[in-house]
């Protein structure tokens, strides 16, 4: 079923924001009853070829697109970053497409790279519907540029907002793509400053933005951008609180902060992804540290929720990873041992749990980290064995 999808993706028209209203309040809204149901559910583990099998290397899955299409990138065994797609459940090597972006750097610099920016080579974040794919590289003198291509992945625009620093460890980083090949992302100045920018075809103009009190400005990534040109993230002031904000298209800036979200240092509000309807999903930290997830609409109106399971110590709890059209978020949760599991929660408020298999049980390692659902409600992500290996799932209904 999923290659028919992908044969077809080029003759089938995107969904228009009133069709996927009625699509939504057919299905339902966003009822988060919490409650633990068991459902069907399929679990397949990847590895990229070319994948390194040392502890920090590995294979991700960090997108999938409406046509099941999952991007991602593997550390090979010198510690140098590439970015795969892969097709039809990427269940075989011929399933996956491998590509660097010209300029990208080869040098092994790193011992874990997935910490991104960590190592040099070709790093993806987002995929639309046509296939279209935003990232990032750290070329040989560590300076880090964006880039955009689009299959069959031969020709690369790369981006550089021009405000960005120039020194090891600053520049561009491209984000998020949306259906009509707007990028996000933030770039960091010579200062080290980090801010948000965004840009759109043929990407020879940029604009940066800052929230008012931001001393550190981030955009949500992979799903921060929607198909409205509405991007949302966090900053953070100067006592190093985080804060969410909304970025509409033309440029209005709305803050806010969830109920029961610290006030000191680390703690806060972020950030995860934001859907075609405007609804926002993220986590905030309380006062102890504890994390909670949120849900946030259109309309400003926020609940918050925690997935059963999910422990209650500093640095444990809830945290979204993403959210699809219906509403349907995803992300993992650590429980009271420190370990991380995955979690889907439905439209109408039921939580599912999973793990992948083969996924550490170690507070040591970071078990399993699905990252964001398409439309049909397929998530991709990535898990870290008892070894410190990574590995990509992708999980269906």
């Amino acid at each position: 079923m999923m290659t028919d999808r992908l044969a077809s993706a080029k003759f089938r028209a995107p969904v228009r924001r009133e069709e996927a209203l009625a699509l939504c309040l057919a299905l339902g809204t966003l009822g988060l009853g919490l409650s633990t149901t068991a459902r069907a559910q399929t679990i397949t583990t990847f590895e990229a070829p070319g994948a390194g099998t040392s502890s920090g290397q590995g294979s991700s899955g960090i997108s999938i697109n409406l046509e099941g299409a999952v991007l991602g990138f593997y550390a090979d065994s010198n510690n140098v970053v590439h970015t795969f797609v892969c097709v039809s459940g990427c269940t075989s090597p011929r399933t996956f497409t491998t590509f660097e972006a010209p300029g990208a750097g080869t040098a092994d610099i790193g011992s874990n790279c997935f910490v991104p920016q960590t190592c040099q080579g070709t790093y993806a974040f987002s995929n639309n519907a046509f296939g279209v794919i935003a990232g990032f590289y750290r070329d040989s003198e560590n300076v880090i540029h964006g880039y955009v291509t689009a299959p069959p992945y031969k020709t690369f625009t790369t981006l550089d907002e021009p405000d960005a620093g120039t020194g090891s460890g600053q520049g561009t980083l491209a984000l998020n793509v949306n259906l009509g090949g707007e990028v996000a992302g933030n770039y960091t100045d010579a200062s080290g400053v980090s801010h948000g920018f965004v840009t759109a075809p043929p990407y020879t103009t940029y604009t940066s933005f800052d929230p008012t009190g931001s001393v550190f400005t981030l955009t949500a990534a992979v799903l921060g951008l929607n198909l409205e040109g509405t991007l949302t993230g966090e900053y953070f002031d100067s006592s190093g609180v985080a804060h969410g904000y909304v970025r509409a298209r033309n440029g209005t800036i709305t803050e806010f902060n969830v109920t029961g979200a610290g006030t000191a240092s680390g703690q806060g509000t972020e950030t995860s992804g934001i859907n075609d309807l405007g609804m926002i999903t993220g986590l905030y930290i309380d006062s102890n540290g504890v994390l909670h997830g949120y849900a946030r609409l259109a309309n400003g109106e926020i609940t918050t929720f925690d997935v059963p399971g999910a422990g209650t110590g500093s640095g444990q709890g809830t945290e979204p990873e993403g959210n699809n059209l219906f509403g349907l978020i995803t992300g993992n949760y650590i429980d009271s041992s420190g370990v991380n599991h995955g979690f889907v929660l439905s439209p109408s408020g039921d939580i599912t749990t999973f793990d992948a298999p083969g996924a550490s049980n170690s507070p040591a390692q970071e078990g399993t980290i699905p990252t964001t659902p398409n439309l049909f409600g397929e998530i991709a992500g990535f898990y870290q064995d008892a070894n410190g290996v990574f590995h990509g799932f992708l999980r269906t209904p």
